[in-house]
């Protein structure tokens, strides 16, 4: 297996945290599968000069059946003994309208639950079953599940409701799983990674919050005036730096600043 390759299948991948992330696993020695509502550009250059095999996949992950069902078909279309790790990174996520629960429009609520939860649950689902059969035909390659939460799935804030509760669930369904696949020869390893404070889209949407609904925008604002938000080029390398920790999984639920 001198010639395997390393997959990794990456949502939330055409921007922020995602984008950076996508960019550094860029590399001759593995598959990378990005998917997102829209796919790069400037990724598929970057892959195509470097030689390197990149998928890209325009996909609403609001839409979870088909998400999860896509990529199924897709993991049973590989050749197990080419690949010599696999890795699910589940990174996408969105924030509704900013405010209290009465006040978030009932599409949007869905949306974040769909998207922050439901699809990273479908997506794993999918993922352990498909590598789960790679195990049973004698395949011992490692295989992780990388969920990136975050510190308000683990304490509440005033207004973010659905992203609190979608991070928190993410939490305790990595818990629950890695019960599960510790009861399995060659389990898979599940991680719940909280990255940091980010410099990204979602911090600007956060600072731009109506103040009158949303009492935790000054300390936003703070963050990014202070200089306390991490570059998603620097959180990408901490978030993916975990992965390769030789104790990967023996904490389900971490934090990059622990």
């Amino acid at each position: 297996m001198t010639d395997a390759q390393h997959l990794t299948i990456l949502t939330g991948a055409s921007r922020g945290l995602g984008l950076a992330m996508a960019r550094q696993l860029l590399a001759p020695d593995r598959i990378l599968l990005c998917i997102s509502r829209h796919t790069h550009d400037g990724l598929a250059h970057k892959a195509m000069a470097a030689g390197v095999h990149l998928e890209q996949w325009s996909q609403d992950l609001a839409d979870t059946t088909e998400a999860a069902e896509r990529l199924a078909r897709w993991l049973d279309t590989l050749h197990p003994p080419a690949i010599c790790s696999a890795t699910l990174i589940n990174n996408a996520g969105v924030i509704p309208t900013i405010g209290p629960l009465d006040t978030c429009p009932p599409d949007e609520l869905a949306r974040a639950l769909r998207v922050g939860l439901e699809a990273p649950m479908a997506l794993t689902s999918a993922f352990l079953r498909s590598t789960g059969r790679w195990v049973e035909d004698g395949w011992s390659g490692p295989r992780r599940v990388l969920n990136v939460s975050s510190g308000l799935g683990r304490r509440p804030m005033a207004s973010q409701a659905p992203y609190c509760a979608a991070k928190a669930g993410l939490d305790h369904f990595s818990r629950c799983t890695a019960l599960d696949e510790a009861q399995r020869p060659h389990g898979a390893r599940i991680v719940s990674l909280a990255p940091g404070v980010i410099d990204t889209d979602m911090q600007t949407q956060l600072r731009a919050g109506d103040p009158s609904r949303f009492p935790d925008r000054p300390r936003f604002e703070a963050l990014k005036a202070d200089g306390h938000l991490a570059s998603p080029q620097a959180a990408a390398a901490q978030v993916l730096a975990w992965l390769d920790r030789p104790d990967f999984g023996e904490s389900v639920v971490a934090d990059v600043r622990d």
